[in-house]
């Protein structure tokens, strides 16, 4: 026992005490680390990176708790386990709290230039990136600090370039035209984040087209009528019946007189303005969209610092907005446009201009996603071997439905935190070379300015964590593909299908067995937590009142996979009492057994019903938190390890347990002892994963082997332990004795008043069963006589109780004033009546019933069987005593 004799359980759980220090002798154990054993199976979980943008929210604890359950799990079943830690760069919103951050200093990126700006931003990831371990330090978590990556570290930027360049080199990457968000004011483009949404007070444009033929008019609306100037379509729905027969004709664009052709596509609403809608595919992300499916002109008729450019015609040179208002007198002048329709609607303004963003045509980088999407697709159809096991396996809809339905992916980003694109343009030819290395004559060049998307290396994760491209490196043999993934259901497009994708195109292999994915934390009353709601729960400031045990606990319990979770206070503090009965459970046991060592230890001796019942439970609760944790089915493996811990353990054998060990009989004692050790450290094992650290601070008291629980090995059952009879015999005493409790609660006896007990068992057996467990019904039932017996003779005035295998008799005369109590009854049971006829008035009110929230009827109909089965009660026990 390493740390027992400096060590005692103190009077009171303190998480704070117990969980101080713990974590750095783990980390100096270096018990987390993976071995790389031949001998034993591998087991790895990458963590999901979080952002270096802040500190970790509550979803982040639930997600890495998980993991860490999993892990610990594993470890303990003697598999060769990695928790492998890291960080994401997380370019875009990165970028924009640094850039935030400078410009509270009265700075921009410009003003330091890129290389300065990356100084700062490498600084703003260190010092986060300090925060997030400190908290995964306070969560718990067994990682491997020795195989932590970044995903800017080196060797995951040479995973980038090779998987850029291959994509690059079999076409599956290319440089096209793309919308992006556009700050006409800084002349540069924005990211989503950068772009803030106002309620403009805005005007609807109707106007019509005319058609070329002469035959008439479409009528179109638009709320910026100076990107008219480059429509190169009007659209309408195919099934729009009013328009069937203009479908291929073309209109007469006013003003600059160009005919565009009138198309059919499923993106126009039918039923909003006319049906009928301008495409502009060089200034609308949808109407770009449009034109790719309709191999439509992109005309830009904008500059970069947000004039009309040569496109705009006589407009060209003028403002935008200056343009909007001198084409609407135009277009009224020549009568095409009819109606001004004032309009609220909400528009992006930049972030740091303030400037209104224009959606601007732009040359972008692209993925041709349709090859490996149809690859992840069929590996789907394949082998269980083969194929990615989501939990639950509904989620795998989700992920096909996405692939099947895949559309290219742009990869760059306008920014200057993350992986350059590895490509480059000849200064004097313009010629573009792609490549893992710069070209050699570098002065004659110049690297594209643009990175790539942040989950653009975030989807090489599993592998280049473990060193791909260098497949001869001992960990990526040893530990890919990796075993399970634990993520939000949030995510599968952004990351777990770009991860399987890349996987397959690049190993030939899923990057992982199994998929768990989980919900969102919402409040209590169901709402996703925001900064606007003020809902947020910070999961240090949980740790630092009730522990991370109680903590994790709930996180892990508190819904079934694939569920949201509803943040709930009260029951992170029903976990803490949880522990907290743990605790005074194992203080009583480790004084019983004090100086016990391992090598006394003795389960060999003669055992009571109570003993081979508890270690029959045991044996049952091993199979049972083994069966759900292996399919991750943490709530289930925490109620079973609940009810065994609380009810079976604390309640019932400790009880029964203080009969041997404060007898004589040293034989027993000893046996009592031993089985208290045993139960105890296999308890604190299963429970483990889940309570770490108090079980750590338990076990380390416990005569064990080995130097820590982390390393402890995993329970499994011992047939030779389990008897099924002697459990049957204690389910019938179990029952016998709260069957007597409740019935001396009723008649308002204290278990401190003698009474007598008449149990009329229904065979011999039973009655044999009964009698060799005498000791235990007079010790928890307090008889002033007790009378087991095949045939009793039935007292005239006796509450009877039935239970499996025997019928309890406890005679009333004498036991309590009749009269007083048959008053007492009688005032309940007019309580009760009022009730019943007070909700039965309510529920018959039709107008009640149907107007009233089906939440609050259901509500009235749960207190009307409430009351009536408490009135039937009253009116038994009236019947019962009046006999």
């Amino acid at each position: 026992m390493s740390e027992q004799a400096e060590m005692n359980l103190p009077p009171k759980y303190d998480p704070a005490a117990v969980e101080a220090g713990r974590y750095q002798k783990w980390l100096d154990g270096k018990y987390f680390q993976a071995e790389r054993d031949p001998n034993k199976e591998p087991f790895t979980i990458v963590i999901p990176p979080p952002n270096v943008t802040g500190k970790l929210h509550i979803g982040h604890a639930w997600d890495t708790t998980l993991q860490d359950i999993i892990t610990r799990v594993k470890r303990m079943q003697g598999y060769d386990v990695l928790y492998l830690p890291g960080m994401d760069h997380a370019g875009i919103a990165t970028q924009a709290k640094v850039e935030a951050k400078l410009r509270e200093e009265g700075i921009s990126r410009y003003d330091l230039g890129r290389e300065k700006f990356l100084e700062q931003t490498w600084d703003w990831k260190e010092e986060y990136a300090s925060f997030i371990r400190q908290q995964w330090a306070k969560l718990g978590l067994g990682l491997d600090y020795s195989r932590e990556r970044f995903t800017l570290d080196q060797g995951l930027s040479d995973a980038v370039k090779e998987v850029f360049v291959q994509l690059y080199e079999k076409g599956l990457i290319y440089r096209g035209e793309y919308i992006i968000n556009w700050d006409p004011a800084t002349k540069t483009a924005l990211s989503d984040i950068e772009v803030i949404y106002k309620d403009v007070q805005g005007h609807f444009y109707h106007m019509k087209y005319p058609l070329a033929d002469g035959s008439g008019h479409i009528e179109i609306a638009t709320t910026r009528p100076e990107t008219m100037l480059g429509d190169t379509a009007v659209a309408v729905h195919p099934d729009d019946e009013r328009y069937q027969h203009l479908i291929g004709k073309k209109v007469k664009l006013p003003i600059i007189g160009r005919e565009i052709e009138i198309v059919a596509d499923e993106y126009v609403d039918m039923e909003f303005g006319s049906g009928a809608v301008k495409i502009t595919p060089a200034h609308d992300p949808n109407d770009f969209e449009v034109g790719n499916r309709h191999q439509l002109e992109r005309v830009l008729v904008m500059n970069e610092d947000g004039t009309m450019n040569k496109n705009a015609g006589k407009y060209q040179g003028m403002d935008r907005f200056a343009c909007r208002k001198q084409i609407v007198k135009d277009l009224q002048e020549q009568g095409v446009l009819f109606e001004i329709e004032d309009h609220l609607h909400s528009v992006g303004h930049s972030e740091r201009s303030g400037a209104v963003v224009e959606p601007y045509l732009s040359t972008q980088w692209f993925v041709n996603m349709q090859p490996l999407a149809d690859a992840v697709v069929a590996m789907q159809d394949g082998s269980d071997q083969e194929k990615v096991h989501f939990v639950p396996e509904r989620f795998e809809k989700t992920y096909l439905r996405w692939m099947e339905n895949i559309r290219d992916w742009c990869i760059s980003r306008q920014l200057w935190w993350g992986h350059r694109i590895p490509a480059w343009y000849h200064k004097e030819t313009g010629e573009m070379y792609v490549g893992k290395e710069a070209p050699a004559d570098i002065d004659n060049w110049e690297q594209d300015a643009d990175v790539l998307d942040t989950w653009f290396s975030s989807a090489l994760w599993p592998f280049s964590t473990l060193n791909w491209p260098n497949t001869a490196d001992e960990d990526f043999k040893h530990f890919f593909p990796t075993n399970v993934l634990v993520t939000g259901y949030d995510i599968i497009f952004f990351w777990v299908a770009r991860m399987i994708f890349q996987s397959k195109e690049f190993l030939d292999e899923r990057p992982f067995k199994d998929v768990l994915m989980h919900g969102l934390v919402r409040d209590a009353e169901g709402r996703k937590m925001s900064k606007s709601l003020g809902n947020g729960v910070d999961p240090m400031e949980v740790i630092d009142k009730y522990g991370a045990d109680s903590l994790r606990y709930f996180l892990a319990t508190g819904s079934s996979p694939g569920q949201d979770l509803r943040f709930q206070w009260e029951k992170v503090e029903s976990t803490w009492n949880f522990i907290n009965k743990i605790w005074n459970a194992s203080r009583f046991a480790l004084m019983n057994m004090e100086g016990l060592t391992y090598e006394e230890i003795d389960l060999t001796g003669k055992k009571s019903v109570a003993d081979q019942w508890i270690l029959t439970r045991l044996n049952e609760t091993i199979e049972q938190v083994t069966r759900h944790t292996d399919k991750y089915d943490f709530g289930e493996a925490g109620r079973y390890l609940y009810n065994f811990i609380w009810d079976d353990f604390c309640d019932w054998y400790i009880e029964m347990a203080k009969l041997p060990l404060y007898g004589e009989d040293e034989a027993a004692k000893l046996t009592t002892r031993s089985i208290l050790a045993y139960v105890l450290d296999q308890t604190m094992r299963m429970l483990h994963p889940f309570m770490p650290f108090v079980t750590e601070e338990i076990w380390q008291q416990l005569p064990h082997q080995g130097e820590s629980i982390v390393r402890a090995a995993w329970p499994t059952a011992d047939p030779q332990l389990s008897n099924k009879e002697a459990s049957e015999v204690m389910k019938k005493l179990v029952a016998i004795i709260r069957s007597v409790r409740n019935t001396r609660a009723e008649v308002n006896t204290p278990m401190s008043k003698e009474i007598p007990i008449l149990i009329q068992a229904n065979d011999q057996t039973n009655q044999q069963q009964l009698e060799e467990n005498r000791d235990y019904l007079e010790r928890f039932c307090n008889p002033s006589e007790l009378i087991i017996d095949t045939e009793i003779e039935v007292p005239e005035k006796a509450m009877t109780a039935v239970v499996t295998g025997a019928e309890i008799f406890l005679p009333l005369e004498g036991l309590i004033d009749i009269e007083k109590e048959l008053a007492r009854l009688q005032g309940e049971l007019d309580k009760w009546s009022q009730e019943v006829a007070r909700v039965e008035k309510k529920l018959s009110n039709q107008g009640f019933v149907s107007k009233a929230p089906a939440q609050v009827v259901e509500a009235e109909k749960e207190k009307q069987t409430d009351y009536l089965e408490k009135k039937e009660r009253v009116q038994a026990r009236i019947q019962e005593l009046q006999k």
